[in-house]
């Protein structure tokens, strides 16, 4: 499955639809969907956050693995990020001492078997 989004958090609906329509069509387990939709819209509303104003669209691409599923984000005309170096939020510390920001990247490793 392969589609064009535009940086509007509208999107967010039919990137929904449509993922769960492809788990139904390619016979995906249901147990992968949560996982999928929690990292995709993550990742999505962070590649907006942090690049508002690019006029490219944010090409999302999901296809099956063995056990399981790949999904990928692109972004273009952008400065280069990888997810991996963000720094690994204290979650230990209580809510009023936390930096704000972290959590979202911090949730989708926990949720996916790699992040690259």
């Amino acid at each position: 499955m392969k589609l064009s989004l535009s940086r509007n958090l509208e999107e967010i609906s039919r990137i929904v639809a449509a993922t769960h329509s492809w788990f139904a069509e390619q016979h995906v387990s249901d147990s992968l969907m949560f996982p999928v939709d929690l990292a995709t819209e993550e990742l999505f509303v962070n590649m907006i956050r942090h690049n508002p104003d690019k006029p490219d669209k944010i090409t999302l691409e999901i296809d099956t693995v063995e056990r399981g599923v790949a999904v990928q984000l692109t972004d273009y005309d952008v400065e280069r990020f990888d997810p991996r170096s963000a720094p690994t939020p204290n979650t230990s510390a209580p809510a009023s001492e936390r930096a704000i920001g972290g959590l979202g990247l911090h949730l989708v490793a926990k949720v996916v078997t790699a992040l690259d």
